[in-house]
C-alpha cells in the first residue's frame, strides 16, 4: 500500500512540476513576443492608433492602415547603411563632407516620399486629417525614442518618471538663483539655528 501511495505521490509531483515549468516557458515566450515586436507590427499598431484617434470609419481605416504601412516600408528601405557609422572625431574632412552630402540626399528622398504619400492620403483623408496623422506619427516616434534612451542608471526612461539629471520638486531652477539648488529647511527656533 505504501508503494502505491509513493508512486501516486511521485506522479502527482511530476505532473505539478511539469505544469509549472510549462507555464513559465509560456510566460517567457509571451514576454519575448512583447519585447521583440517587428517593424511591421509596430507600423500596424501605430496605424491602428492613428486611425482610432482620427475616428475613421472601417473602410477608410483599412485604406489608411495599408497606405501607412506601405509608407513605413519605403522609409525603412531608404535607411542609410548602419555599418558606415564612425566617430565624428575620427573622420577626415573628405569623409565628413561625404557624410553631410549623404544626409542631404537621404533627407531629399524622405521629402519626396512624404510628398508622394500626401497625394495618396489626399484620396481618402482631408488636409486636416493628414496634418493630424503627421502630428500623431511624430508623437509616437518621440515616445519610442524616449523609451530607448538610457538614463543615468543605464535604463530607458519609463513614462511618467522624471528624466535623469533633472531635479524634481522644489528648487527646479526657476527660483531666485536659477540653478539646481535644493532648498534647505528653515530652523524651527533660534536654538536649532545656533547648532
Amino acid at each position: 500500500m505504501k508503494k502505491v501511495f509513493r508512486i501516486m505521490l511521485t506522479a502527482i509531483m511530476m505532473v505539478a512540476f511539469s505544469t509549472a515549468v510549462s507555464a513559465q516557458d509560456n510566460n517567457a515566450q509571451q514576454h519575448n513576443k512583447k519585447q521583440r515586436m517587428s517593424r511591421e507590427q509596430m507600423a500596424e499598431m501605430q496605424a491602428k492608433h492613428i486611425s482610432r484617434q482620427l475616428a475613421l470609419d472601417d473602410a477608410t481605416s483599412q485604406k489608411f492602415k495599408e497606405t501607412f504601412c506601405a509608407y513605413q516600408k519605403e522609409v525603412w528601405a531608404l535607411c542609410p547603411n548602419k555599418g558606415k557609422h564612425q566617430k565624428k572625431t575620427e573622420m577626415t574632412d573628405a569623409e565628413t563632407e561625404q557624410a553631410i552630402k549623404d544626409q542631404f540626399d537621404h533627407s531629399q528622398k524622405i521629402l519626396t516620399l512624404r510628398q508622394e504619400y500626401y497625394k495618396k492620403y489626399s484620396k481618402f483623408l482631408s488636409p486636416k486629417q493628414i496634418q493630424r496623422v503627421y502630428e500623431l506619427e511624430k508623437q509616437s516616434m518621440n515616445r519610442l525614442s524616449k523609451r530607448g534612451k538610457p538614463n543615468a542608471a543605464g535604463r530607458g526612461n519609463a513614462p511618467g518618471r522624471p528624466k535623469a539629471g533633472k531635479p524634481n520638486g522644489p528648487g527646479k531652477g526657476n527660483g531666485k538663483y536659477g540653478g539646481n539648488f535644493h532648498r534647505q529647511p528653515k530652523p524651527q527656533n533660534a536654538k536649532n539655528a545656533k547648532e
